[in-house]
């Protein structure tokens, strides 16, 4: 069996449908392929939000947006997986959704035009800034107590965040690596963040 051969989803409920405003009559009637959870199968776009919004995490996601990185819909979609509050994506308001595999329908997700623009919205909510990159400034994540609301920054696949980025960044850490190569993806980066963030605050 190939990957297009495989079953995605469920078919059609059984009747009689549930009687329940959260189902959609259109997934009830013609089966559910989304790429949502079971226990999602059926729902409307609009239930599954809600009900995600009653657990969403304390920390939100900021992602620099200069060069279209194709990293970016994983790095959403990493946020979705591990229950991130909101996505800010700095820059450019259009970015490559198609590594986010539909998970940004279910994302909340800010534009900010600048970095100035990021800050005022910060310093409003009271959000500090905590940038995940490799950099002189950078201490290891595995030693670090993340605050438990903060933003996660993460910047373009090779150059990283960007300096002025840095200087807004109350601090910044950096995943210990063991081989040879200097960095890690930033796409796989933003998941190892995500996850210690979890560790520390959520276990």
């Amino acid at each position: 069996m190939t990957d297009d051969d495989r079953i995605v989803g469920v078919g059609p409920h059984p009747e009689p449908w549930p009687d329940d405003p959260r189902f959609d009559p259109e997934l009830l009637g013609g089966g559910d392929t989304r790429n949502v959870i079971d226990a999602y199968r059926y729902w409307t776009r609009e239930a599954i939000i809600a009900d995600l919004d009653t657990k969403r995490h304390a920390f939100h996601v900021v992602i620099e947006n200069w060069q279209h990185d194709f990293n970016i819909g994983t790095i959403v979609r990493n946020a979705n997986a591990f229950g991130a509050h909101t996505v800010h994506i700095v820059g450019k308001r259009r970015w490559n959704r198609r590594g986010a595999m539909v998970t940004d329908r279910y994302q909340h997700i800010e534009h900010h035009p600048t970095i100035d623009d990021l800050l005022e919205h910060a310093r409003r909510v009271d959000l500090p800034l905590i940038g995940i990159d490799i950099n002189e400034v950078s201490t290891p994540i595995e030693s670090a107590t993340i605050p438990q609301r903060c933003a996660l920054v993460f910047g373009q696949e090779g150059p990283g965040i960007s300096p002025a980025m840095v200087a807004a960044c109350d601090a910044v850490y950096e995943i210990t690596q063991y081989g040879s190569t200097r960095s890690i993806n930033v796409g796989v980066a933003s998941g190892i963040a995500m996850y210690t963030w979890v560790l520390q605050h959520d276990t």
